[in-house]
């Protein structure tokens, strides 16, 4: 059983008239089941010397080809520019990335390391194997199309949301 079930009856009885619990259950389980997808990339970075912003910026580094702006890397991942100089200098001393000659000079473009690449392929995977054991037992088939539907209707309302890792 999870949270959500334990909850819920305490929930109904100090809910204001028209709230439907069983969207209210819906929302803070997916709410819920997000915070512990962060966990499982905390996991999976941590075991590989980075942190999920570090792993962030290489994955948005990873489908640039084949350098990144600053520039472009802050509104990928939607961070001021200070702080992506802050994490790009320590992916530089890690020797993750390394910086490229910049035709204008003005501008400090960057680009992953072999061992870059190579951390980011090791953290992705383990990411992806903690998943599929998460996963195990559930059926993917049925989930998706109702997970689809659902993220359809709430684009349609709010547009989509930006995603870290799109490159602009």
């Amino acid at each position: 059983m999870d949270s959500v079930t334990r909850e819920l009856a305490g929930w109904i009885e100090q809910m204001p008239a028209g709230v439907d619990p069983e969207v209210e259950a819906a929302r803070q389980r997916i709410g819920r089941l997000s915070r512990q997808f962060r966990q499982v990339l905390d996991r999976a970075a941590a075991e590989h010397g980075m942190t999920v912003g570090d792993w962030e910026a290489l994955s948005v580094l990873r489908r640039t080809s084949p350098v990144c702006t600053p520039k472009q890397l802050a509104e990928a991942l939607n961070l001021t520019s200070g702080t992506v100089s802050v994490r790009l200098d320590r992916l530089l001393r890690a020797g993750l990335v390394e910086q490229v000659p910049a035709p204008d000079g003005r501008s400090r473009p960057v680009r992953l390391t072999r061992k870059g690449h190579a951390r980011w392929r090791a953290a992705t995977a383990a990411r992806t194997a903690y998943e599929r054991e998460l996963f195990g037992g559930v059926d993917l088939a049925a989930l998706n199309p109702l997970l689809a539907t659902l993220l359809a209707r709430f684009e349609d309302e709010f547009g989509p949301v930006s995603r870290h890792d799109q490159v602009r």
